[in-house]
């Protein structure tokens, strides 16, 4: 199986996890998410009263000049890891 067919079966896979993560695992997720997807972080950083998409906004942006390779790769072992 490709990496790609990999990322996109963990995508499905982190809908179906045993239990809910964390916020902080939840965050890690997305971000790897988004930097596998779409590679380094775009558009301005939400305002302060923005809370969450603030917060996923830093996350992502926590993983700018990682290669989408290497997010996809980070994101597919994280939900395995999850998955139990």
């Amino acid at each position: 199986m490709s990496l790609q067919e990999q990322f996109a079966q963990a995508q499905a896979d982190s809908k179906n996890l045993p239990e809910r993560p964390d916020n902080m695992t939840l965050l890690k997720i997305y971000a790897l998410y988004k930097q596998g997807s779409s590679g380094d972080v775009q558009g301005e950083r939400p305002g302060m009263t923005d809370f969450v998409n603030r917060a996923k906004f830093d996350a992502w942006d926590g993983l700018k000049g990682t290669s989408q390779d290497q997010a996809m790769q980070q994101y597919i072992d994280l939900i395995e890891e999850l998955k139990g």
